[in-house]
C-alpha cells in the first residue's frame, strides 16, 4: 500500500472514530423535521398531556427517605465557623473539589516532572461497587473528583455511596450506603464530589467533629463522621436534610443534585439541576443556604420572589420555572459571597414567557451574600439565552497582580461559548485589562413574540476557546459525496454566525453547540505563573423548533406526564418544552448516513493561556482515535485527532498537567511549558472526571475515577485508579 493511500485510510478511520465519539454527547434522536406550521405556532396546549397546576401538592415519592421538614435559623444565630481545610491546604493535600478554596486545580507538588512522568505506574485500583443494575438502562457517569485529607481519600460513587480509602494502599476504611433509588436518577447517575467540614460545636476527638457531606440525586444533604462513616445525628434528621421542602410538584428524576455544595462561613449553599427541556413550569431553580452544623434552613434566593428569603408558607412553593444552577459553585469566605453559575429559565430554546427578573440573571454569575441570600451583583454572559448556553463551569478565584504592585480579588468564569470572563469578585465588573464589549447579534429573531437581544457580551482580553464561524468550505466528510451532503445541509439551514436565532420553518446551526467551549470540568490556573489551562469541545448542533402539534406527534412529552417516554427526548437533545407553543429537536450537525460530523476535526482541544500576556501559550488536539472507529469498532490508532471531552485538568508546580476527559479512555500528562504529550495510560473505564494529585510521606500520587459515561459512550467502571513513581530503593 502506498504512503498516500495509507494516510488516507488512517484519516478516514480517524474521522469516523472521532465522529463516533462526538455522538456520545447526544442520544440518538429524530432527524430534524421539515417546515413548521405558522398557524400552529401560538398553540401551547398539547392534545396528549396536561399541565399540572403550579399549586399541585407534592407527592410523597419525591422525598424517598420520608424526611420531616427542617425549621429556620436566623443568620445572626449561626455559630461562629472555624477555618476549614480548603482555606490554606497543606501542600500534600487535595481537601476540596478544586483543591483549595480558590478552586485553582493547582498543586504545589514537584516530585513528578516532565523528565520522570513517563515512569508513572499504577499503585492500586479501588472499586466503589457502583455499577449499572442488571436489566436497567445505563445512566452511569460517576464524574467524581476525590478529596484527600491526611492519609485518606474521600469519594462518592455514581449512586452517592460515600467511602474513605487509604491514600497509599486503597484499603477501604468505611463505606456509607446512601440507598438511592434508580428512579431518582435524572439523565445521569453522577456524584462529582464530597465536602470535608470541621465543626466549631463538636469538640475535637468527638464523633462528627470532622464530617463528610454530600448532596444526592434524590435531593438530600447527608453528613457522616469523617473517621467512621457513621451518620451525624445532630445534623437535620438522623444526619439528613430533605431538599424537596418547598419545591412543590415534581416527580423522581426531575430535580437532582450532582455537584458538591460549598460551605461558606458555616453556611452550606445548595443548588440543583432541573431536567432540561421538560416544561415551562418546571420546579424552581431556587438557591438555598443551610446551617452546616444543624442542617437548619437559613435563607433562599427565589428569583421571582426576590425579597422573601424564608421558607414558603404551608401550601406555597418557590416560584416555578426559574433559572437553575447545576454546576459547582465557589465560596468566598473573606467577602462572604458564593458565586453561582446559572442556567436558563425552564425550557432552553424559547424565551417569550420569561419574566424580566429571570432574564436579568440567566446564564450569569450571581454573587450571593451567604448571610442574607440576597444577590450583591450579577454578570451576564448571554442575554436572553435560547441556545442552552447555561454556565456549566465552576468559577476559579485568583488575586490579579496590578502594575502598581497591588492585587485585585478576581474571578475567572469560563463558558460554553469559549468566552472566558475575568471579573472583580467584589463588584462583578470586568477587570482592568480584560474588557467586555457588547457586539451586535442577529436580531430581532424570527419566532413570533420572542425577540432576541440586539447585542451580546464578548470578552476581548482573553483568547477564545474556539474556532472562527463555520463556512461552506469547512464542510467535511470521508468522501467528496459526504462533503457534498454536508454542504447541502449547511445551505438548507439558517446560519448567520454565533447567536443565529431559533427557527421554525427550517433548522438552524448552533455553533458553538450546547456542549462547546468549557463545561463542568472547568479550568486549572497556576497563580505563580499566570497560566490558565482548559480542555474544550468543538461541536456544532442542528436545531429546530417544532409547533406543539408536531411535538406531540414526535412523542415529546414532559417527564411528569404519565405518557412520558424517555427515549423520545430528555435532558439533552429533543425536548417537549411543555406549556409553550414549541418543542425542540436537537441533533448533531452530522451526516446522518455515515454518522460523521459535518465540520472538520478536531472536536476536542486543550489550550494553555498566559493571562499576564493575554496570549495562547500553546494549543493541541486532545484525545486520539485509539478506542473508537467506524461502526463502533476501535481503530487502535493513536492519532491525536481531538475527541469530545468532559472532565477538567490539573496543573502541578512540577511542570506537568494531567487530564483524562476524552473518549480514548486515557489519562494524559502534558508538559506545561510546551504542550508536549509526555505520557498516557489506558484506564479501565472512561475518564470523564477530573484527576487529583497528592502526597503521603513524601511520595506524590495521581488519582482519577475512571467511571465512564453513558452519553460519551465510554466503558462504565467503578474504578478509582492511583499512580505514583517507583519507590526509591535505599
Amino acid at each position: 500500500m502506498s504512503r498516500k493511500i495509507l494516510l488516507a485510510s488512517l484519516l478516514v478511520s480517524t474521522a469516523l472514530a472521532t465522529t463516533t465519539a462526538a455522538l456520545g454527547q447526544i442520544p440518538p434522536s429524530t432527524t430534524t423535521p421539515g417546515p413548521g406550521l405558522e398557524t400552529e405556532s401560538k398553540n401551547a396546549a398539547s392534545s396528549i398531556f396536561q399541565s399540572p397546576s403550579p399549586d399541585t401538592p407534592q407527592p410523597a415519592d419525591v422525598n424517598p427517605a420520608r424526611l420531616p421538614d427542617v425549621s429556620e435559623i436566623p443568620a445572626d444565630q449561626l455559630p461562629q465557623a472555624v477555618p476549614q481545610v480548603g482555606a490554606n491546604p497543606k501542600p500534600e493535600d487535595w481537601p476540596v473539589y478544586g483543591r483549595d478554596d480558590y478552586q485553582s486545580r493547582f498543586s504545589p507538588l514537584t516530585q513528578i516532572t516532565p523528565q520522570n512522568v513517563s515512569q508513572l505506574k499504577r499503585v492500586f485500583v479501588y472499586h466503589t461497587g457502583s455499577l449499572v443494575p442488571k436489566g436497567k438502562i445505563n445512566k452511569w457517569a460517576a464524574e467524581t473528583t476525590p478529596i484527600k485529607v491526611g492519609d485518606s481519600l474521600y469519594l462518592c460513587s455514581a449512586m452517592h455511596d460515600m467511602m474513605r480509602v487509604d491514600a497509599t494502599t486503597g484499603e477501604e476504611k468505611w463505606h456509607f450506603q446512601a440507598n438511592e433509588n434508580y428512579d431518582s436518577i435524572p439523565y445521569t447517575a453522577s456524584c462529582k464530589g464530597v465536602v470535608y467540614f470541621t465543626s466549631s460545636q463538636v469538640p475535637e476527638g468527638q464523633p462528627c467533629h470532622n464530617r463528610i457531606m454530600e448532596a444526592t440525586v434524590d435531593n438530600r444533604l447527608i453528613e457522616v463522621d469523617a473517621d467512621t462513616g457513621k451518620i451525624c445525628p445532630m445534623f437535620g434528621f438522623n444526619g439528613q436534610v430533605n431538599l424537596m421542602q418547598g419545591m412543590g410538584w415534581s416527580v423522581p428524576g426531575f430535580v437532582a443534585m450532582t455537584s458538591p455544595p460549598p460551605i461558606v462561613n458555616g453556611v452550606i449553599v445548595v443548588n440543583h439541576e432541573v431536567l432540561d427541556g421538560q416544561r415551562r413550569w418546571a420546579p424552581s431553580g431556587v438557591i438555598r443556604g443551610y446551617d452546616a452544623e444543624s442542617g437548619k434552613f437559613v435563607w433562599a434566593w427565589d428569583v421571582n420572589n426576590p425579597d422573601d428569603h424564608h421558607l414558603p408558607a404551608n401550601g406555597k412553593y418557590y416560584s416555578r420555572g426559574t433559572p437553575n444552577s447545576w454546576a459547582a459553585m465557589t465560596g468566598d469566605n473573606a467577602l462572604g459571597l458564593v458565586y453561582v453559575p446559572t442556567g436558563n429559565s425552564a425550557v432552553d430554546y424559547y424565551s417569550a414567557m420569561r419574566t424580566d427578573a429571570e432574564n436579568k440573571v440567566s446564564s450569569s454569575v450571581v454573587a450571593i451574600d451567604v448571610r442574607t441570600g440576597a444577590p450583591r451583583w450579577v454578570f451576564q454572559t448571554v442575554h436572553k439565552d435560547v441556545w442552552d448556553y447555561d454556565i456549566g463551569s465552576q468559577a476559579t478565584l485568583y488575586d490579579a497582580p496590578q502594575p502598581d504592585g497591588t492585587t485585585i480579588p478576581a474571578l475567572i468564569m469560563p463558558t460554553k461559548r469559549g468566552q472566558t470572563f475575568i471579573l472583580d469578585r467584589r463588584t462583578g465588573k470586568p477587570l482592568p485589562g480584560f474588557p467586555v464589549v457588547e457586539k451586535e447579534a442577529p436580531h430581532p429573531g424570527v419566532v413570533p413574540g420572542d425577540v432576541r437581544a440586539p447585542t451580546q457580551p464578548w470578552s476581548v482580553g482573553v483568547p477564545r476557546f474556539g474556532f472562527p464561524p463555520l463556512t461552506e468550505a469547512d464542510m467535511w466528510g470521508m468522501s467528496p459525496l459526504d462533503q457534498l451532503y454536508c454542504r447541502i445541509k449547511f445551505r438548507k439551514a439558517a446560519y448567520t454566525g454565533e447567536f443565529t436565532p431559533p427557527h421554525i420553518n427550517q433548522p438552524w446551526i448552533e455553533y458553538p453547540g450546547y456542549n462547546g467551549g468549557s463545561d463542568w470540568g472547568s479550568i486549572a490556573y497556576n497563580p505563580k505563573t499566570g497560566i490558565l489551562l482548559a480542555n474544550w469541545n468543538n461541536l456544532p448542533m442542528y436545531d429546530q423548533l417544532v409547533p406543539r402539534k408536531k411535538a406531540d406527534h414526535l412523542g415529546l412529552i414532559p417527564i411528569d406526564s404519565p405518557q412520558y417516554n424517555p427515549k423520545a427526548g430528555g435532558a439533552e437533545g429533543n425536548g417537549a418544552q411543555g406549556d409553550t407553543p414549541f418543542g425542540i429537536v436537537v441533533t448533531p450537525f452530522w451526516n446522518a448516513f455515515t454518522q460523521m460530523m459535518c465540520n472538520r476535526p478536531p472536536y476536542g482541544m486543550i489550550t494553555a493561556i498566559d493571562l499576564h500576556a493575554h496570549k495562547i501559550l500553546w494549543q493541541k488536539p486532545l484525545g486520539d482515535a485509539r478506542a473508537n472507529g467506524p461502526w463502533g469498532l476501535p481503530t487502535g490508532l493513536p492519532l491525536p485527532i481531538g475527541t469530545p471531552n468532559n472532565g477538567g485538568p490539573v496543573i502541578t508546580a512540577g511542570g506537568v498537567a494531567f487530564v483524562a476527559a476524552t473518549t480514548d479512555n486515557e489519562l494524559h500528562a502534558f508538559d506545561m511549558a510546551t504542550g508536549k504529550l509526555l505520557w498516557t495510560d489506558v484506564l479501565p473505564g472512561g475518564g470523564q472526571a477530573t484527576p487529583i494529585t497528592y502526597a503521603v510521606n513524601g511520595r506524590q500520587y495521581v488519582a482519577i475515577v475512571a467511571g465512564g459515561h453513558h452519553f460519551m459512550r465510554t466503558p462504565i467502571s467503578d474504578a478509582l485508579v492511583v499512580y505514583a513513581l517507583p519507590e526509591q530503593k535505599h
